[in-house]
């Protein structure tokens, strides 16, 4: 088998790589049959001559190569025919943008696999960025937080070399007593307790939050039974609100009037019920100055987040009065940070860590025949025509929804 490693030809550029240059050598010397090739790149976090240095052959001809993989979607003039892709397609939840990429994929006869569902048998997403967008998305939080108050100012996550300069940055700062609320529980809100737990910020209960002031800064992590409750105040069982979220009501203001920060971690599914409304940021106790929606679901469920923002220009200001974007800095903005695509502001760190995940779950599966399916139920195209999992994309790829 061969890998062929991608340039990516996405813009604006991503700096990240699906293979390591360390994790290629690993590929190569324990999986014999396991060759890989690398595309030239000069916007890659990792030089060329990285890879070549540990005798990883760089060439534009991946003609070759059984597997294509990249991250981001492939421009359409760089797809080789008849070939197996693996990239983040954007396409399983009928993306209008990228419904042109799924087309040319079909006819061109490709095969294409989405890390995004690479999962193992109970639908536990095995491959994803999720860790890195929190421990980015925390610190732009704090970065956000410190232009806002004009206390101190960080280097920007993207012009730090690494995660150890990055976390460098935040030991000559020290937060005055705020309150810093998180919402989610999975691999993001993990990421961004990282970087809250390396500003040595104590953690406090839910109840504590509420209840109690502080002469230190503090943050707080709600699971959703402390941020929804039933409709008909039946017991929360978390299986039940996934699958019927239209049945729960919000209890969030009470956290978010006694926050100076907030940081999104959470999954949102649209029939949930929203965190905040617009009219909830003129309530006469709502005192959140920096909004990080590290989840970023664009006006619900926080009405804040108008748009994304960008890894270049990370930070817009929402004024509560007009609904509408305005100066950050100005008193009574939020200043909300809405990047969408935060791990690659850290692309080297991110990419090995990506690395190391598909080396470990996702390459033994594919030389062993894919016995366990992780393969199969990723694959959107195979040869050019939609699989099973996946048929529930034949209008969208035949243009008509």
């Amino acid at each position: 088998m061969t890998i062929g490693v991608l340039k990516e030809t996405k813009t604006p550029p991503d700096r990240r790589v699906s293979i390591t240059p360390s994790v290629a050598r690993e590929i190569m010397t324990n999986f014999q049959d396991c060759s890989i090739i690398v595309e030239p790149s000069d916007i890659r976090a990792f030089k060329d001559s990285e890879y070549t240095s540990l005798h990883i052959p760089v060439s534009s001809d991946l003609t070759n190569c059984d597997l294509l993989m990249g991250i981001k979607e492939v421009a359409l003039s760089h797809l080789i025919p008849n070939k197996a892709y693996m990239f983040f397609s954007h396409t399983g939840k009928k993306q209008s943008y990228n419904r042109s990429l799924l087309q040319k994929c079909a006819e061109l006869n490709i095969t294409l696999i989405d890390y995004e569902y690479l999962t193992d048998e109970q639908h536990n997403r095995l491959i994803a960025f999720g860790r890195w967008a929190g421990i980015v998305g925390a610190y732009n939080g704090i970065m956000t937080f410190g232009l806002k108050s004009d206390l101190f100012h960080l280097k920007r996550a993207s012009q730090c070399f690494d995660l150890s300069e990055m976390f460098s940055e935040l030991d000559h700062i020290k937060l005055p007593a705020i309150k810093i609320l998180l919402t989610g529980g999975g691999r993001v809100a993990s990421g961004a307790m990282e970087t809250l737990n390396h500003l040595h910020l104590k953690e406090v209960s839910p109840e504590e939050y509420l209840s109690k002031t502080f002469n230190e800064a503090v943050f707080c992590r709600l699971d959703p039974w402390y941020y929804v409750k039933h409709k008909h105040n039946k017991e929360f069982v978390l299986e039940h609100f996934f699958q019927h979220p239209d049945e729960y009501e919000s209890t969030f203001m009470p956290y978010a009037l006694k926050s100076d920060m907030y940081i999104t971690c959470h999954f949102w599914d649209p029939k949930s019920p929203v965190f905040l409304n617009a009219e909830d940021y003129l309530l006469p106790d709502f005192h959140i100055q920096v909004i990080a929606d590290v989840s970023c679901d664009i006006k619900k469920p926080v009405a804040s987040t108008i748009r994304p923002s960008t890894i270049a220009d990370p930070i817009y200001g929402y004024n509560p009065l007009t609904q509408a974007e305005d100066d950050f800095h100005k008193k009574g903005v939020v200043a909300v940070m809405a990047v969408d695509n935060l791990p690659a502001e850290l692309p080297r760190n991110s990419s090995e860590d990506f690395s190391h995940i598909f080396y470990n779950r996702i390459l033994p599966e594919w030389l062993n025949g894919d016995k366990n399916g992780i393969i199969e139920r990723a694959t959107i195209l195979k040869n050019g025509k939609l699989t099973p999992n996946f048929e529930y994309l034949s209008n969208y790829l035949a243009g008509k929804e």
